[in-house]
């Protein structure tokens, strides 16, 4: 029997792979990253839908139950992206840095 929290997730991850696609339609995220969330937001509705899967998955690496597989995984993604998160602040900040001493010269050249 569904439960109202199965419906609420199932309908958030409808959502999110919704907003996923519209960013994919307007070439703000590319083809891997929009197959990342839809895959990552298609497992959640499996594991959702289908809670046994997770029992599946955890019994395959030795994990007790299928709650623990879950959470270990969803920190781990937490994990990777935040360090994308990292790194693209990293690369934007080396990129104003430089933008900013180019016109800082411009700005010196023209005042001489």
């Amino acid at each position: 029997m569904v439960q109202i929290l199965q419906v609420i997730v199932v309908l958030f991850a409808l959502f999110a792979i919704s907003r996923a696609f519209l960013r994919f339609k307007d070439k703000k995220i590319s083809g891997k990253e929009f197959a990342f969330w839809l895959i990552l937001w298609m497992a959640a509705i499996v594991v959702i839908l289908l809670p046994s899967t997770s029992f599946f998955f955890a019994n395959l690496l030795g994990i007790q139950r299928g709650a623990d597989f879950v959470v270990y995984i969803s920190i781990i993604l937490l994990f990777y992206m935040v360090f994308r998160l990292y790194v693209k602040i990293d690369s934007v900040e080396r990129e104003i840095t430089m933008l900013v001493r180019q016109i800082a010269v411009r700005e010196g050249k023209k005042r001489k």
